[in-house]
C-alpha cells in the first residue's frame, strides 16, 4: 500500500506514462497532486476540494494519518485506516503515538470511501484487509459493522479482515457485540497481552489486569473470531522474569488463543522504560536470559495454538504448532542456550 507523498508521486508517474494528457489536464493533475499531499496529511477527502476527473480516477490516493503500523502477518493486506492514534497511549514501553496524533475515530463515510477507492485501484481480488491504527476495535460497533459489510461487498473474495484491539476496549464492547462484528465480517483481532503478571502489567501501565485480559480473550474466542495474542519476553526485566513467564503461561492457558506471537523487549527512545534502564532502575535480560524465560513459558503451555517468533527483535526465529511441537521448541531453546551470547544480535535501542 502507498503512504502519503510517495504514493502520490509513484502513481502520478505510472499514470502519465500510460496516457497522453492535455496541458489543461496536466495542470488539473498537478493541482490534485498537491492537494492530495496536503489534505492527506489532514485526513480530508481531496475530492471535496478538487473533483476528480473520471479519466484520472486512479490518481485518488489512500488517506493515512499518523504512524501506520501493522503486524508482520498482515504484510500483504490492504491497509484501510479506521482510527488514528491510540486511546490508551500510556504504555511505558511503547513510543508509537507518544508524539501524536491524538486518538480519534475516522468518519465511517471516509473509511468506506477509501475502501471504494481501493476497489478501483486494486480490483475486486483483495483477500486480506487490516484496519489500522492502534485500537480500531474502539470504533462504534455499528460503524465498524458498516465498514466490514462495505469491505465484503467491494471485495467478495475477502478471506480475512482484522484489527488491533486492547483488552479494555474488547471488554467495553461486550460478548454480544463481538459476535455481531464477527457476523458482519470481522474475523481476527490482534491483542497485546504483553504479560500475564499483574505487577508487570501495572509497572508498564498497560491499563488492564491479567484477569481482564483473560476475560477479553475468552470473549473473542467465543465470538468465532481468530485471536492473535502478543507476548513480550523480557518485559519484566531480570527481577520478575520467572513470574512473568509463569503468569503469562497461566493466562495463555486460560485463553487458548489461535496464535501466540513472541516479541523480545527492546527499549525504545523517548520512553519511560528506556530512562529506567539508563538510570539503573530496570535490568535488561541478555540473550540467554530471554531464552531461559521463553523455555519456562513454553514448558508450561497447555494450548492448541500456533506459536511464532515472527519479529526482528527475537533472538531465534522459532515457530511450531502446540501442543505437538512443544518438544521441538524446547529442544531448540536448549540448543540456543549452549551458544555463546555473542552469537546473537547485538543490543540496540529502538527508534520506531
Amino acid at each position: 500500500m502507498y503512504h502519503g507523498w510517495e504514493g502520490i508521486r509513484t502513481r502520478s508517474r505510472k499514470t502519465i506514462g500510460k496516457s497522453a494528457l492535455s496541458p489543461m489536464k496536466l495542470t488539473r493533475l498537478w493541482l490534485q497532486w498537491v492537494a492530495g499531499w496536503y489534505y492527506n496529511c489532514l485526513d480530508w477527502p481531496v475530492g471535496h476540494i478538487f473533483p476528480v476527473e473520471p479519466s484520472l480516477s486512479r490518481m485518488v490516493v489512500m488517506r493515512y494519518q499518523g504512524p501506520i503500523y501493522r503486524p508482520p502477518s498482515e504484510a500483504d493486506s490492504l491497509l484501510i485506516q479506521a482510527t488514528v492514534g491510540c486511546p490508551h497511549n500510556q504504555c511505558t514501553f511503547c513510543m508509537v503515538y507518544k508524539r501524536g496524533p491524538r486518538f480519534r475515530v475516522r468518519p465511517v463515510a471516509d473509511v468506506c470511501a477509501d475502501i471504494t477507492t481501493a476497489r478501483i485501484e486494486y480490483g475486486p481480488g483483495v483477500r486480506t484487509m487490516f484496519l489500522p491504527a492502534g485500537n480500531s476495535i474502539a470504533m462504534d460497533t455499528d460503524d465498524l459493522m458498516t465498514v466490514c459489510r462495505v469491505a465484503r461487498e467491494q471485495f467478495p473474495d475477502l478471506e480475512r479482515m482484522t484489527v488491533y484491539g486492547s483488552s479494555t476496549c474488547i471488554l467495553d464492547k461486550g460478548a454480544d457485540q463481538l459476535v455481531q462484528l464477527y457476523r458482519a465480517g470481522l474475523n481476527r483481532i490482534h491483542v497485546g497481552l504483553e504479560s500475564g503478571d499483574d505487577e508487570t502489567l501495572r509497572r508498564v501501565k498497560k491499563g488492564a489486569t491479567a484477569e481482564q485480559q483473560i476475560q477479553a480473550g475468552q470473549w473473542v474466542m467465543a465470538s468465532g473470531m481468530e485471536l492473535s495474542l502478543y507476548v513480550v519476553l523480557g518485559l519484566a526485566g531480570a527481577e520478575r522474569s520467572i513470574q512473568h513467564a509463569e503468569e503469562t503461561a497461566r493466562a495463555l492457558n486460560a485463553i487458548n488463543p489461535h496464535f501466540i506471537r513472541i516479541r523480545t523487549f527492546v527499549p525504545k527512545e523517548k520512553t519511560p522504560m528506556l530512562r529506567d534502564w539508563q538510570q539503573g532502575r530496570f535490568i535488561l535480560l541478555g540473550p540467554h536470559g530471554i531464552l531461559r524465560e521463553m523455555h519456562r513459558l513454553v514448558s508450561l503451555l497447555h494450548v492448541d495454538s500456533w506459536l511464532t517468533c515472527d519479529h526482528y527483535t527475537n533472538y531465534l526465529p522459532l515457530q511450531g504448532q502446540l501442543p505437538g511441537g512443544q518438544g521441538a521448541l524446547l529442544s531448540a531453546l536448549e540448543h540456543g542456550l549452549q551458544r555463546p551470547e555473542t552469537d546473537y544480535r547485538p543490543f540496540f535501542i529502538g527508534r520506531e
